[in-house]
């Protein structure tokens, strides 16, 4: 039976005002006279005379129990669907069947909307020009980004002016106060003014729990000094939303998850998620925030027109600190051991700490760069700052601590594997600890590849065959050629033709 539609009886109720003839509108109109008479008399819709329905299309498996469902739901509300089934079934075994919690998470979900508690209200905001900025840190992990082949784990730390929302963002590595410091620094300075406030969740790099009396007080978060006084610096006052309250930061929440489905999508225009360095990556990123800003350029001409413009310089995006060198060749950055050369030993050199990078210096000058480690309790240990000292103690590597860091490659451990099993005692010790001190001296890379190369064969590699194979060879001397004797005589001779025919 086909059913009659809105726009049939509109065309019939055009008609017979046209004319008043019922069985020529009908007829327009595409349907029978009577039911045409019935639209006509009824002045209404199909959509408006459509009764709801009241009855179900199946038995309610939940009927008899309801009552005491609703029962239980009045006195704690909070209770769920999952919850409550587990109970009948163990009450009543048999029955009930497992597909049939869905059917109980419907009846619940009426019963909250009809006779519920009241739910949470969120009130949408009005966001004025210029007057915040908000800061987020999110984890880019998910856009599989990789430097040079190996994958790269990073977050963004995601600065966003609310009204425009304009945006901008820099890679991190943790929600640190230097990656805030750096992201925050990176906006402002590109957009050149500065808004009223800056605002951030609760995260510690920008906040600390309060003591007892101060939480009496209605507190919840203090600002951390630093923080404060690095937006202060710049001319902003920093405020933070209620602890637990996401909603408050929506508008950066928010547009951390169009910024990375954005990214997604150049990533796939790209056609390669691969990138030479950090740096790389990290200009690609500023290149896709510069062409999605064009699109936000009206309001942002507002937001601008509102802020006050940035007067102050930038700060180091970098903190020091002055450290002895022990005499493990190591010095203790954050919780974290690193080693440095040993001609350090006992002295105090000066760290400058980044987001993701620790540069020392020693007398003013600097003397090595390395990755920062992340959390706490770690250790980077590079066997080129101990491998001296170890080739005169060799007794020391058994049990040395970090001895898992002088494994620099997979090579290089599963030849320590072959020399344990060649060699009784200390020898393979000594063997290979003469295979690091080959590397520490000429190319890794080149002692890595003897090392396969020996490995693949069958052979133990031996540190003679491994230092012959990488030795470089003597440059052969260059063959005495004879120099040929010039003749200008055919320039002289091209010189008079010249002048012959002129």
């Amino acid at each position: 039976m086909l059913l009659t539609t809105d726009a049939q009886v509109r065309k019939l109720m055009e008609e017979h005002a046209k004319h008043g003839k019922l069985g020529l509108a009908a007829l327009r109109a595409g349907m029978h006279r009577n039911t045409a008479g019935k639209y006509v008399a009824a002045g209404k819709l199909p959509s408006e005379m459509a009764a709801p329905r009241t009855w179900r299309t199946r038995e309610d498996p939940f009927a008899d129990d309801w009552p005491a469902i609703a029962a239980r739901l009045a006195d704690a509300p909070e209770l769920e669907a999952v919850a409550l089934f587990e109970a009948l079934l163990a009450e009543q075994p048999g029955r009930y069947e497992p597909g049939q919690v869905r059917t109980l998470q419907r009846r619940m979900r009426e019963w909250r909307a009809q006779a519920g508690p009241p739910k949470r209200v969120f009130f949408a905001q009005e966001h004025r020009p210029g007057e915040a900025l908000q800061t987020d840190f999110t984890w880019a992990t998910e856009l599989e980004v990789t430097i040079a082949g190996v994958a790269f784990p990073h977050m963004l730390c995601h600065v966003v002016l609310p009204y425009s929302n304009w945006s901008w963002a820099t890679v991190c590595r943790s929600e640190s106060l230097l990656a805030i410091r750096r992201g925050v620094q990176a906006a402002v300075f590109r957009l050149g003014r500065i808004p009223r406030f800056h605002q951030t969740d609760n995260s510690t790099a920008a906040t600390h729990e309060l003591g007892q009396d101060e939480q009496r007080r209605g507190k919840h978060r203090g600002f951390n000094e630093d923080y404060k006084a690095f937006i202060e610096h710049l001319g902003m006052t920093p405020r933070t939303i209620e602890v637990g309250e996401k909603e408050q930061n929506g508008d950066v929440e928010a547009l951390n998850g169009v910024l990375k489905r954005r990214l997604r999508q150049h990533l796939l225009l790209r056609r390669s998620r691969d990138f030479e360095s950090v740096e790389a990556y990290e200009a690609w990123l500023w290149a896709v925030l510069t062409q999605a800003n064009q699109l936000r350029a009206k309001r942002l001409r507002e937001d601008l027109a509102a802020m006050r413009e940035l007067v102050v310089g930038r700060l180091p995006e970098y903190t020091e600190e002055d450290v002895r060198v022990s005499t493990w060749s190591t010095i203790r950055v954050k919780y974290n051991a690193y080693s440095v050369p040993a001609r350090l030993i006992g002295e105090v050199v000066r760290v400058r700490v980044y987001e993701d990078r620790l540069e020392v210096f020693h007398g003013g000058k600097h003397q090595l760069t390395m990755e920062r480690l992340q959390g706490q309790d770690g250790h980077r240990i590079d066997y080129r700052h101990i491998i001296w000292s170890l080739v005169r103690k060799p007794g020391a590597f058994a049990r040395y601590c970090y001895r898992e860091e002088l494994f620099p490659t997979l090579a290089f451990r599963r030849a320590y594997d072959a020399l344990s099993t060649a060699h009784a005692g200390i020898q393979a010790d000594v063997e290979y600890l003469k295979l690091l001190h080959l590397a520490a001296s000429t190319m890794e890379s080149e002692v890595e590849a003897a090392l396969a190369l020996l490995l693949d064969a069958g052979q133990c590699p031996d540190s003679a065959q491994v230092k012959a194979l990488v030795q470089p060879r003597e440059a052969a001397d260059p063959i005495d050629l004879a120099v040929p004797r010039v003749d200008l005589c055919a320039y002289d001779a091209l010189l008079r033709s010249t002048e012959v025919a002129s």
